[in-house]
């Protein structure tokens, strides 16, 4: 457990309230990263309880006036709640935030994927439970970022690029622990490109469309040379020019980045 601040003088009907966390029971003390709030017990005419104090310290030593409160506590993602009676000169609560972080990255082979590529959505539970809550708890985590969640079994989403290359994993979280994720996509970067002759000059203003043998659209832009990482696969570029339509057949093979030029004839 933390050692609170020196309490403070205490006026008269004043209690002071002295609060730590830890990561469970019989668990280490929370260094830091905690954001504490009390509020009033009863709400107001609207409905609302009533904001009293904040303090972001690790183990805070806050003076109120006697009465009950509502203690939060919130550690990234992590919460915990408790009434609290102010009586006597000072109450001492301890509250269990068992929590741990997460921190991920993507590769291709052994190639870390930059940041910026890749990005990560975080959800509750198991991919391959039925049914239940699909919203993430966390959007758009970028390599390296750390999320604090409360322990347990979550999944991710890693996303790499913005066209089919999406990976799904399960992920164990244990309190106090940072677990780190390395999630490998088979994928490639591929630059498109409508060339009138092989290694020619791109053709401005041409619309792109990226199929799967199947049909169906996997990606559509326009530019001359747009960039697209796509999952390893067989695909069929089609661009458009000035009324005219073109189109061929490529391969991805992972890791394996390049142009894909399509010929205007």
């Amino acid at each position: 457990m933390l050692p609170n601040a020196a309490i403070p003088m205490v006026p008269a009907g004043q209690v002071a309230l002295a609060l730590s966390a830890r990561f469970g029971k019989n668990a280490p003390a929370i260094g830091g990263g905690l954001t504490w709030r009390v509020f009033s017990a009863k709400p107001d005419s609207s409905g609302s309880y009533r904001l009293v104090k904040e303090d972001t310290s690790a183990a805070p030593t806050l003076v109120l006036p006697a009465g009950p409160y509502i203690v939060h506590v919130g550690f990234g993602l992590a919460t915990a709640v408790k009434p609290v009676n102010l009586l006597g000169p000072t109450v001492h609560q301890e509250f269990d935030l068992p929590a741990g972080a997460l921190r991920m990255e993507g590769r291709v082979g052994n190639v870390r994927i930059p940041a910026g590529q890749i990005s990560f959505d975080v959800y509750k539970g198991s991919q391959f439970e039925p049914g239940g809550d699909r919203r993430p708890i966390a959007e758009r985590v970028a390599t390296g970022n750390v999320v604090v969640v409360p322990a347990g079994t979550y999944h991710i989403t890693s996303n790499y690029g913005d066209a089919n290359s999406v990976v799904r994993s399960d992920i164990r979280v244990e309190a106090g622990k940072l677990t780190d994720v390395t999630v490998t996509h088979r994928a490639a970067a591929i630059t498109l490109k409508l060339v009138t002759e092989k290694g020619g000059e791109a053709l401005a203003n041409t619309a792109w469309s990226v199929l799967t043998p199947g049909g169906d659209v996997i990606k559509e832009s326009i530019g001359a040379f747009p960039r697209v990482i796509l999952a390893e696969g067989e695909y069929r570029a089609i661009a458009r020019n000035e009324g005219k339509v073109y189109e061929r057949e490529f391969k991805v093979v992972t890791g394996v980045d390049g142009d894909v030029e399509v010929l205007a004839r």
